[in-house]
């Protein structure tokens, strides 16, 4: 149920990550192409694209925790047995969850402390620019705990101990063999 939760909410991180982008092609090359053939631009342009490159990132960074498509070394952990494999998984999500929380907590600080404070070109909060700490930090947590739960009450599968996701084991047509 909460499995299903989550990647609704991550298709939909998806959707809004795919949608800034293309805003952000769309505000960068409309913004070029004003300064150098009128001499002018959109003011808000620059910063706007900043803004949606951050959130696109924390939001990006949502995902792939759901996916497991963080970078990440196994060469010790994938030589452990299954005991010592969910060891380190769970002492990993332990401290991700400190991470998390520390996250939380200096962004809150943050949102609270630029509540009043506007920005430049947009002249809107910059509480908002730091939202999008909040939002990993809860929804990051979110997928930790689930995860943790799983290990804790034996639903992950042995494949699934180890937290990171080798590149072979993503299908590519050129791994097709050539006869």
């Amino acid at each position: 149920m909460i499995q299903k939760l989550i990647d609704k909410y991550c298709q939909f991180l998806s959707l809004l990550m795919a949608a800034s982008l293309a805003v952000m092609v769309v505000l960068v090359f409309t913004n070029v192409v004003l300064r150098y053939a009128f001499n002018s631009g959109i003011s808000v342009s620059e910063e706007l694209s900043r803004w949606l490159f951050v959130w696109l990132t924390f939001l990006g960074a949502i995902v792939a925790l759901n996916e497991r498509a963080h970078l990440g070394t196994d060469t010790l952990v994938a030589r452990l047995p299954v005991l010592g494999k969910k060891i380190c998984l769970g002492l990993g999500h332990v401290c991700m969850l400190f991470i998390c929380w520390l996250l939380f907590k200096g962004t809150l600080d943050q949102v609270k402390i630029n509540w009043d404070s506007t920005s430049a070109a947009m002249e809107v909060s910059m509480a908002l620019f730091y939202g999008c700490g909040l939002v990993f930090a809860v929804s990051g947590a979110v997928i930790l705990l689930r995860d943790l739960w799983r290990l804790l009450t034996g639903q992950l599968a042995d494949s699934e101990l180890v937290g990171i996701r080798e590149s072979e084991d993503v299908p590519h047509a050129s791994s097709t063999p050539v006869r």
